[in-house]
This record gives structure tokens, sequence and C-alpha cells, in this order.
């Protein structure tokens, strides 16, 4: 056995745990400065090089080990928020009383709510989501949000996504209309809540969008960036974990 260690900020992580899952890695664990992924065949090692080139990977011999187990170990179940309990699928732990469980593959790409900046979308929409509302979730990655929003109750959830293979894998789990697109094919002041965790510079192309989706008075959450690359265009109160943030911000703010 053998492990690659793939130097990764750490936005980049969700997906290149997904793409090192498709790959057939044993297990991965974090490690300070990027992943540490773990592989049965040696004889696939030349070619996992080449597949990780621009993570600069570095490989080292492992001894026999369970390194599924130490990668599932990784991925503990979580309390979010006041309400969320997160969970892999292979976790046995009981849902704490008073929250809601939410399961998520950490194999599955992007959105897998170990992210801070999910864990704080996370939270935000446990505060403003009502029953009734209707909801738009801007690049759903996994659907997280999406199956959070429809939890607490929203009457409609509309989801979409750039990332035609994310979409693909949203709609195995969460049964919520899913688009291939963006906010711009959604029509005028459709949503008492859009949330978008994506990139910075995303969301300030997005924010005159998000305001033209918005009903008046209706709140928009956007998360996916660090504190230091706050999207210009978009206010309201801001969140922050380990470096992330979110702004959660009225309409008309």
């Amino acid at each position: 056995m053998f492990s690659l260690f793939l130097s990764c900020q750490p936005r980049d992580e969700d997906n290149l745990t997904a793409e090192l899952y498709d790959a057939g890695t044993a297990g991965i664990v974090d490690e300070p400065g990027g992943l540490r992924a773990f592989f049965d065949d040696e004889n696939r090692r030349e070619e996992l090089l080449a597949r990780f080139a621009a993570f600069h990977p570095a490989a080292r011999e492992e001894a026999a080990a369970d390194w599924e187990q130490a990668a599932r170990d990784s991925f503990p179940a979580l309390n979010i928020g006041r309400r969320w309990f997160l969970a892999p699928p292979w976790s046995d732990e009981e849902t704490p009383s008073g929250r809601i469980r939410l399961v998520v593959n950490p194999g599955m790409a992007c959105g897998t709510g170990w992210h801070p900046c999910t864990q704080l979308c996370l939270a935000a929409i446990e505060n403003t989501v009502r029953a009734g509302d209707t909801v738009l979730d801007v690049g759903s990655g996994s659907g997280i949000l999406s199956e959070a929003a429809a939890l607490l109750g929203a009457a409609r959830v509309i989801a979409c996504d750039i990332d035609f293979e994310a979409l693909c894998v949203a709609r195995e789990r969460v049964h919520v209309p899913m688009f291939a697109g963006s906010a711009d094919a959604v029509r005028d002041g459709v949503a008492d809540i859009v949330v978008a965790n994506i990139s910075s510079a995303a969301a300030e192309e997005l924010a005159a969008e998000f305001r033209r989706v918005l009903r008046p008075r209706g709140t928009r959450i956007v998360s996916g960036f660090q504190t230091g690359d706050l999207p210009n265009g978009i206010r309201g109160e801001i969140t922050v974990s380990h470096g992330w943030a979110c702004i959660t911000s009225m309409h008309d703010c």
C-alpha cells in the first residue's frame, strides 16, 4: 500500500476528495496543507502521480493498516448550528434530541458538509427558512443546502448548478427541481430566500440577479469565500468560521 500527499487549498478539498474516491482511493485523511489519499494497487502509482500532478503529489510507502476506517474516523458526525446533525452514511450514532439528521457522503462532488462554508450556510438557513417559503439554491453542488431547506418546511426548493456532474450526483439524493444553469434563468421575484455557496467572483457577478429573483424583504445567504475576499456589491451580516465567511442580508441591503 502507498499514499499520495496532495497539496491543495481548503476551497479545493471537496472537489479533490470526490476525484480521489473516483480514482479508487481506500481512504483520505486531512493533513496540514492538503490531503493524504491511500491506494492498495502499487501498479497504479505512476498513473495516479500523473493524474494528480497539478497537486504536486508526494508518494509514501504505508504499513498495512485499516486506512478505510482511519479515513472514516476523519469524518465524524457533527452538530451544526442549533438544529443540524451531519452524519456520514456509515455512522450509527443516534441523532441527538431536537436535531435534524443530514446524511452526506464525504466522497460526493462538492458540498460535503464538513467544509466551513457549507456549515455557515446551514446555520444561516435554519435561522431564515420558514414553512411555505420558496428557496433558490444557486451552485447547489451535492444538494445538501436544498435538502436542508426542504427539511425545514420550505414549500418549494429550486436548485441549479453549472456543473452538470454535480447536478447528476445531487439528483440521486435530493428530490427537488434542479436544472443546469444559474440564477439568470429564473424569473423575477420568485424566491423568499436565495442561498449561494459559491466563489467571491461568482457572487459579485450574480449580485444583481440575486436581487432580481428575490421577493420584497427576501433574504440572501452567500458564502464560499474567505474573509479577505468578500464579494463587492453584497452587504449584510457576516459570520465567520476558520477564516471563511457567510453574508446574510435582506433584499434591500
